[in-house]
């Protein structure tokens, strides 16, 4: 199954000189754990929820005076849309990553994937499979 089936398209983004304090509050908004930094429509990097916990707020920063470029990741691992499923599950468990966003064959950012995503994918492939379980078994009176 592509990532593009089960990448996200709507993605926080932010610029690389935007404060952590207003990229934390957009966070809170759109109730989401990281936001892909990019430059135009490239993702460059990725500040996620633990970041600022820990190289903000851990540090003693001051969130008006960070910016996403002082504590973002920038060895970014990115996945193509066109990329598989169980691709994008490798190269999170070999980058320990819980986060990939996705990109077209341009490199231009399309989506987002998550560990989350994953989780919820293999949820409802068990459900699907409980269910011909129990369709198939025979009633006992």
């Amino acid at each position: 199954m592509p990532v593009q089936n089960l990448a996200r398209s709507t993605v926080v983004t932010a610029e690389a000189d935007e404060p952590v304090s207003k990229i934390a509050s957009r966070m809170d908004d759109e109730h989401v754990g990281s936001v892909v930094v990019t430059d135009g429509d490239e993702p460059v990097g990725i500040v996620t929820d633990r970041d600022l916990a820990t190289r903000v707020l851990g540090n003693g920063s001051n969130p008006d005076d960070t910016t996403a470029a002082d504590v973002m990741s920038e060895d970014l691992t990115t996945v193509t849309d066109s990329d598989g499923f169980y691709t994008a599950a490798e190269r999170m468990a070999e980058n320990g990553v819980r986060r990939l966003p996705v990109t077209d064959a341009d490199g231009n950012l399309e989506g987002i994937i998550t560990a989350d995503d994953f989780t919820e994918l293999l949820a409802d492939e068990q459900a699907q499979l409980s269910s011909i379980i129990q369709a198939q078994r025979p009633a006992y009176e």
